[in-house]
């Protein structure tokens, strides 16, 4: 008789993902000032020399979580192209945006947070990383213009307005619940909010 093979034990995260995501969770509550290598450590399950092997300092861990923030944050304007309809990929943006603000709202804050304070430690990658997507998109949105499929609005605008608006129910989600009842993670809630800010957005870029 064959014995079995014990199934294979589910892959765990690494201390220095544990770390990262324990500092996210801390950072966007309390800023860099009112949160200590201690605390992240604490939270994350690892010691203090732990956490230091991987991070030399309380800064430097702060700057990888704002890094990987800032994937986060971009990834959903990277799939957008000029091969796409383009109602169909503001839409989708759309969607993609509020799929970030319900699965990483902790995210969301910090990313807001920083830029309120100046983007100290994250402006290099604002001149250049976001910048040079901005950009690109931002033309993208221009050709379409130009091709009589979007009314003429000014592509960056449009951009910021759709972050705006899909970062509110992160940042402000508080504020949201207190006055609907209900967050992101209400499917129904999370549904009539993307028909809802999709509606408001193609309304207002259609064709004259």
């Amino acid at each position: 008789m064959t014995k079995k093979k014990p199934a294979a034990a589910a892959p765990t995260p690494s201390k220095r993902d544990a770390v990262l995501a324990a500092a996210l969770g801390l950072f966007s509550r309390f800023g860099l000032h009112g949160t200590s290598v201690d605390q992240v450590a604490a939270r994350a399950g690892v010691s203090k020399s732990n956490l230091l092997y991987y991070f030399a300092n309380k800064e430097e861990l702060y700057v990888s979580v704002l890094r990987d923030l800032l994937e986060v944050w971009l990834a959903p304007l990277r799939e957008f192209t000029a091969e796409q309809d383009p109602q169909q990929a503001i839409a989708d943006y759309i969607r993609r945006k509020l799929v970030v603000s319900r699965d990483s709202p902790d995210a969301s804050r910090l990313f807001c947070l920083e830029m309120i304070q100046g983007a100290p430690l994250l402006r290099d990658e604002l001149d250049r990383e976001l910048r040079e997507i901005v950009e690109h998109k931002a033309a993208v949105i221009q050709g379409w213009i130009d091709a009589g499929r979007l009314a003429p609005v000014d592509p960056q605008h449009l951009i910021f307005a759709i972050w705006a608006t899909t970062q509110h129910y992160a940042d402000f989600a508080v504020q949201v619940q207190a006055l609907t009842g209900r967050t992101l993670a209400d499917p129904a809630f999370f549904e009539q909010t993307v028909a809802n800010v999709q509606a408001v957005v193609l309304r207002g870029v259609a064709p004259r």
